[in-house]
């Protein structure tokens, strides 16, 4: 199947989603009964978060096999990995923000799910300083590869944060079951499908820009060498 027509069709699936999770987050799911149309931001919030985590999961796959196989392809799938993660975990922590202001009172707290989460942003904006600041490609890789499986050890961390300490952090995911509303539930997995299907969108351009440069740098460095 032809390369553009499944980025197309890709496009048009994740544009579909993201209607339908619109659609089902003002329109079908009930307005919570305590946080009132403030909880909507919840469908999002989740959502971003299970897909920076997931970002961050490829990228910890992608070091160890670069570090195993030596292959810049898995370099280049982790790097991009990471870059697509720090938005989502970014803008996870920007609507968590918004949330706070009108439940809690306050913009930030050093809650241990915060502040476990401001760490993960920090570790993988670090990851992105350090590619800057390598030249070599080895060791860049190498040096990235590390850091994404180190790295990638704050996302249970994260995860289980609401349960190891005390928190005022709300936990709708329990270890025996999914405490909201089925309609609630359905709007989640919308949500969740949506923006999962736009990280692999992204990642399908981001790797296919990545490795296209890679290809024209090593042309040009040969005809530079008169190969």
């Amino acid at each position: 199947m032809d390369t553009d027509f499944r980025s197309r069709a890709l496009t048009v699936i994740v544009g579909l989603l993201f209607l339908s999770a619109i659609y089902t987050i003002f329109f079908y799911a009930p307005t919570e009964r305590v946080m009132g149309i403030v909880q909507k931001i919840f469908y999002v919030h989740l959502s971003m978060a299970f897909t920076a985590f997931l970002s961050f999961f490829i990228a910890f796959i992608c070091g160890i096999l670069y570090l195993v196989k030596k292959d810049i392809k898995w370099d280049v799938y982790g790097s991009s990995s990471v870059e697509i993660g720090v938005v989502f975990i970014s803008l996870t922590l920007f609507s968590g923000v918004m949330w706070a202001r009108p439940i809690w009172n306050t913009w930030w707290t050093w809650d241990p799910r915060l502040t476990t989460a401001l760490i993960l942003w920090f570790i993988y904006v670090s990851y992105l300083i350090l590619r800057t600041s390598v030249d070599q490609e080895g060791k860049r890789a190498a040096y990235c590869a590390v850091l994404a499986i180190v790295g990638f050890v704050d996302v249970p961390i994260v995860f289980m944060s609401a349960r190891i300490w005390r928190t005022i952090h709300p936990v709708v995911i329990r270890s025996d079951s999914i405490d909201i509303a089925p309609s609630m539930l359905l709007t989640l997995a919308i949500t969740m499908a949506a923006f999962f299907s736009l990280w692999l969108l992204l990642f399908r351009l981001k790797t296919n820009v990545a490795l296209t440069c890679k290809r024209i740098r090593f042309l040009e460095n040969r005809m530079e060498g008169g190969d």
